[in-house]
C-alpha cells in the first residue's frame, strides 16, 4: 500500500489531522502522522525548527482512535515534509495529505500558508501531494464538518494517483454537510484570498498587522467565488518555476554591450 504522510499547520491536536489520517486509512493507505507540536498557521513554506543539540526536537503521539504512528514536532510543517522525504522515515512516504486546515486556503495568497507550504515543499521532491481545507467562515462558532471534507479524499486520490510525481492538489470545502455541498469544480486562484493582511498602526518605530476578510464580491470561476457559491473546488498548484518567457533576454539583447556583476 502507499505511505501518506499526514501533517498540517493547525497542530498535531488539531480534528482536522485526525480526521484526514482517517480518511487515508479508509481510502487503503498506510499512514504516518507528523505535525506541528503547535499552532504553525501562516508559515508558508518556511523550514525553521526548535533544536536541542542541533536536532529538531520530536515528540511521540498517540492519536485518538487512530493506531498509526504519530510524531509531534517542534517545526514548521514544511520543515516535517522535508525531513521526512529526505530519510527521516524508512520506507520514504510516496505522497503528502496536509490538512484538513481549519479554515479555507484560496487566492494567491496560498503563498502564505503552512498547509499550502507543506505540500508544495513535497514538489520539490518530485512527490505527489494534496492540501485540503475546510472553509469556516460562514460558520464562525459550531460543530465541524470534517466528515465533508474528509469523504471527498478518496476520489481525489484516483486523480492525485494518475498524476504524474510531483503534482500538487489544493481542495476547499465548505462547512456544510455532505448533502449540502454543490458537485466538485475546477478553480482557478482568485487574485487575493479570503484573509488578508494590512497595516493597522505605525507608531513608535512598530508596525500591527492586522488579518481581514475580504469582500463577497469573487471574480466568475475563481476558488473564492465557487466556494462562497457552496461547491467544493479543486487546483492543481505550481512550485517555484523559473519563467521561460523572452522578458530578460530581449532586455539584454538591446544592451550595447555584455553587462556583468
Amino acid at each position: 500500500m502507499p505511505l501518506a504522510l499526514v501533517t498540517n499547520d493547525d497542530g498535531i491536536d488539531s480534528p482536522g489531522l485526525h480526521a484526514l489520517a482517517g480518511a487515508a486509512l479508509e481510502a487503503g493507505l498506510d499512514v504516518v502522522v507528523a505535525a506541528p507540536a503547535e499552532q504553525a498557521s501562516g508559515a508558508s513554506a518556511a523550514l525553521t525548527a526548535v533544536r536541542r543539540d542541533g536536532r529538531t526536537i520530536v515528540e511521540p503521539r498517540q492519536l485518538p482512535d487512530l493506531d498509526v504512528p504519530a510524531w509531534a514536532v517542534k517545526a514548521q510543517p514544511a520543515h516535517i515534509v522535508a525531513a521526512a522525504l529526505n530519510g527521516w522515515f524508512d520506507p520514504r512516504p510516496d505522497l503528502v495529505l496536509s490538512g484538513i486546515n481549519h479554515g479555507a486556503n484560496v487566492g494567491r495568497a496560498v503563498l502564505h500558508s503552512g498547509t499550502v507550504g507543506a505540500a508544495l515543499t513535497a514538489k520539490i521532491s518530485d512527490t505527489r501531494a494534496l492540501a485540503m481545507s475546510l472553509d469556516v467562515a460562514l460558520q464562525p462558532t459550531g460543530e465541524r464538518h470534517w466528515a465533508t471534507a474528509a469523504g471527498l479524499l478518496a476520489p481525489v486520490l484516483e486523480l492525485l494517483f494518475d498524476a504524474p510525481n510531483g503534482t500538487v492538489l489544493s481542495l476547499n470545502v465548505p462547512d456544510r454537510p455532505a448533502s449540502e455541498v454543490r458537485p466538485l469544480r475546477h478553480a482557478r486562484l482568485a487574485r487575493g484570498g479570503a484573509v488578508q493582511t494590512r497595516v493597522e498602526e505605525v507608531r513608535d518605530g512598530g508596525v500591527r498587522l492586522t488579518e481581514v476578510e475580504m469582500p463577497d464580491a469573487h471574480e466568475e470561476d475563481t476558488d473564492s467565488a465557487l466556494l462562497d457559491a457552496g461547491h467544493a473546488t479543486l487546483t492543481e498548484l505550481r512550485s517555484v518555476e523559473a519563467d521561460e518567457g523572452e522578458l530578460v533576454r530581449n532586455w539584454l539583447a538591446d544592451k550595447p554591450g555584455r553587462m556583468s556583476g
